[in-house]
C-alpha cells in the first residue's frame, strides 16, 4: 500500500475521532455528574444506558450542527450537546 494512502486514512480517522470526541465527553460527564446531585432519583436507572443514549444523540447533534451551520465547532452546536445530554438524563430518570 502506498504510504500516502495510509497517512491519508489515518488522518481521516483522526479527524473523525476528534470530531466526535466532544459528544463522547459530554455523554460521559453529564450522567456521571447528575448521579452526584440526584443519586436517589437515578438509582434505578442504568448509568451505561444513559451514556449510550446521550452519546448517540450527541453525535446526531454534532452532525446536524455541521450540516446546518456549515462548520464544526460552533457554539450553537456545543450548546446543543449540553441540551441533548441533559434531556437524556431527564428523560431516562428524572421525569
Amino acid at each position: 500500500m502506498d504510504s500516502v494512502v495510509v497517512a491519508g486514512a489515518l488522518d481521516a480517522v483522526g479527524h473523525a475521532l476528534n470530531f466526535f470526541l466532544p459528544a463522547l465527553v459530554m455523554a460521559l460527564m453529564v450522567p456521571s455528574l447528575a448521579r452526584v446531585v440526584w443519586w436517589k432519583a437515578l438509582r434505578s436507572v442504568g448509568w451505561w444506558s444513559q451514556v449510550r443514549l446521550a452519546a448517540v444523540l450527541n453525535a446526531i447533534v454534532l452532525v446536524a450542527g455541521l450540516l446546518i451551520l456549515g462548520r464544526d465547532g460552533a457554539m450553537y452546536t456545543y450548546a446543543g450537546l449540553v441540551l441533548a445530554s441533559a434531556l437524556t438524563v431527564w428523560w431516562t430518570g428524572l421525569r
